[in-house]
This record gives structure tokens, C-alpha cells and sequence, in this order.
């Protein structure tokens, strides 16, 4: 559980509701027809940009904002090192049994590929290839809730729009001019909120996550090439550290 986005959600949405309570009731800043065109407005704009699949991938992508679970590079530096330092002494078949007990499919993979013999430069192209793949497929969640961040500040403004000349068209009913101004300025209000408290915020999550993922797989990249390519474990592990200290990431001890 990611206790910084939880925190982030539940405190914006208190101090905004604290906010207005502090002047008026919630109910007050309660309109339907607001809501329809600027929910309503971002759906449709979102689905007219990207594929329906992409759009309802979403969904499932968000989750991470709040879960997400992600071996440590320090960790995976200290296995690629361990699995090494067996195929040094052992030759590549002795990391079978590796194999059986990672959990990671991407290094499941790469290490099968190696024990099976296959050359280096075909390894290396299948693992880059999945690597883009997973690029690609972050990239695109990322980017469907940054243009959702995008569309609805929009659709407030159509929203104010709309509620202007409604209450210009009938300024001869005072009594109409209240519930048509409460459309205009809650339209803007509700896209304002959604899109700097949810969509671009959780885009930005997403994008580190993406980022952690991608050093990860990069991390596995590195070492199973130098497995297969037989180099020294030392020299391995500091090609890869490089990588910790550039990503922010804390290279381990050596022993």
C-alpha cells in the first residue's frame, strides 16, 4: 500500500471539504447537471482519443497508484551477483535450479533462455523487445489519465459557458439566475478538482512507477547478459551499480 497517495487523496478532499464547511454546507456545492458534463465530457473526449481497450486499461492501471509491489534493485543486484558467481564455478547448467525459484517472469525467462544455450544477441533482442513492450503499455496508462487531467478543466469551462448564456437568457426571472450561475462555477470547480487532485497527480505516480519497473528489467538485462557472456562477477556488479547510483537507488555493500 502506497501511504503517500492514500494520505494525498483523503487530506486534499478533507481540506476542500473543510474548506467549504467552513462557509457554507457540502450540499451547496452539489450540482448534477455540473457533474454530467464534466465527468461525462472527459469520458467521451478520452474515448474519442485513445481505443476503447486502451481507455478501460485505465482502471486496472490506477490500481498501482495505491498498490504496488517492486523487488528492490539492491536486492536484484544481489541475486544477478549470487547467480553469477554459481555460473562462474558451476557453468550456466548449475543455474537451473534458479530458474525454478525466482518469481520474477521477465528473469525466468532470460535465465531458461540462458541455461537452453541460446546466444547472447538473441537473448538480449527478446528481452529488449518485452522490455519496450512493458514501456509502451505504462506509457499509454500514464498518458490516458494526463489527458483526462487535461479535458477537465475544459469541459468546466464549457460547463461555465453554458451556465452563462443560460442565465443571460432569462435574466428577466431572478429566480432562475442562481441554480444557472451554481452551473457555471461548479462545472469549473469539479474540473479544477478532478484534474489537479486525481488525474495528473496520478499520472505523475505512474510515470515513477513505470520508471522503477523499467530500471528493474534494465537491471536484469545488464546481469544476464554478463552471465551468459561469462564475465567476472565483479565487473558485473559494478556495471550494474552504476545504474543504483544514477537511479537513485542504494548500491549494495561488497563483501
Amino acid at each position: 500500500m502506497d501511504l503517500a497517495s492514500l494520505i494525498g487523496v483523503i487530506s486534499g478532499l478533507g481540506f476542500t471539504a473543510a474548506g467549504i464547511l467552513l462557509g457554507s454546507s457540502l450540499l451547496l456545492f452539489w450540482n448534477m447537471p455540473s457533474v454530467m458534463i464534466v465527468i461525462g465530457g472527459t469520458i467521451a473526449s478520452t474515448m474519442i482519443a485513445y481505443p476503447l481497450k486502451d481507455f478501460l486499461g485505465v482502471f486496472k492501471t490506477v490500481g498501482k497508484v495505491f498498490i504496488f509491489k517492486i523487488e528492490k534493485p539492491e536486492e536484484l543486484v544481489k541475486i544477478l551477483i549470487e547467480i553469477s558467481n554459481k555460473a562462474r564455478k558451476g557453468g550456466l547448467l548449475s543455474i537451473e535450479a534458479d530458474i525454478n525459484t525466482t518469481e520474477d517472469p521477465y528473469l525466468k525467462s532470460a535465465l531458461q533462455m540462458t541455461v537452453d544455450g541460446v546466444k547472447t544477441s538473441d537473448i538480449a533482442a527478446v528481452m529488449q523487445k518485452r522490455m519496450e513492450l512493458t514501456h509502451r503499455e505504462h506509457k499509454i496508462g500514464y498518458s490516458v489519465l494526463a489527458s483526462m487531467g487535461t479535458y477537465a478543466p475544459a469541459f468546466g469551462m464549457v460547463g461555465t459557458l453554458i451556465g452563462l448564456v443560460q442565465m443571460l437568457a432569462n435574466l428577466d426571472d431572478p429566480s432562475s439566475i442562481g441554480p444557472k450561475m451554481a452551473v457555471a462555477m461548479l462545472t469549473t470547480f469539479y474540473g479544477a478538482l478532478l484534474a489537479n487532485l486525481f488525474f495528473i497527480p496520478m499520472s505523475d505516480k505512474l510515470k515513477l512507477r513505470s520508471d522503477e519497473e523499467i530500471l528493474n528489467m534494465t537491471l536484469l538485462y545488464e546481469g544476464v547478459v554478463s552471465i551468459r557472456e561469462g564475465e567476472h562477477p565483479r565487473l558485473m556488479e559494478d556495471k550494474l551499480n552504476v545504474y543504483l547510483t544514477s537511479g537513485g537507488g542504494k548500491a549494495p555493500k561488497k563483501e
